[in-house]
């Protein structure tokens, strides 16, 4: 009968890695050496993202500057306008891709019509091109914040799965326990 195999000590958490999934998904994958796995999720949650952005004419992820006086839970900038586009919530995970309706926001004017840097680019619509894109559109729009909401918070848990790592780690005794029947 084999000795017992001593239990492993619990795998220490790696939060670089799950900043890196933060940052571009899959992105902590990779470096953890895990490359196929961070490049489909990479593929798959930044392809849904932009495919989402997309069906919404590229409209559809910003921050709005609102009124918050009227909001029941916060009265304050910017978590009330979080609180009236409750969709950027779940759009800000997606990390990087969505940084730029971030940057619209800080820097928002409505005179201007454009940012020096990203032009439109997840930048608050006008109200009467909200309007426009609900009433003449054919619920692409619609769909496309869900697309993009589903991305983000998916990558919720590809940062969860890059910061505790792999599911299985081998030992060093199975390890060379193998080598040894490989060579016999």
């Amino acid at each position: 009968m084999p000795p017992p195999i001593a239990p492993q000590k619990p795998r220490a958490l790696d939060p670089f890695a799950a900043l890196l999934s933060y940052l571009i998904p899959g992105l902590g994958q990779i470096y953890q050496g895990r490359v196929g796995k961070g490049i489909l999720f990479m593929v798959c949650l930044l392809g849904l993202f932009f495919y989402g952005m997309r069906l919404g004419s590229c409209e559809n992820v910003y921050l709005p500057d609102t009124n918050v006086q009227q909001n029941m839970v916060f009265g304050f900038k910017p978590l009330g306008d979080v609180e009236n586009r409750p969709h950027f919530a779940g759009q800000v995970f997606i990390g990087m891709a969505a940084w730029p309706a971030i940057l619209q926001y800080a820097s928002y004017e409505p005179q201007k019509p454009k940012h020096k840097l990203f032009g439109n680019w997840q930048r608050q619509p006008s109200e009467d091109r909200l309007n426009e894109l609900q009433r003449d559109g054919d619920k692409r729009w619609d769909l496309g914040w869900v697309y993009t909401v589903v991305a983000g918070v998916l990558n919720l848990l590809v940062i969860y799965d890059a910061l505790a790592g792999p599911a299985h780690k081998e030992s060093a005794e199975a390890a060379t326990g193998a080598k040894e029947k490989v060579a016999s």
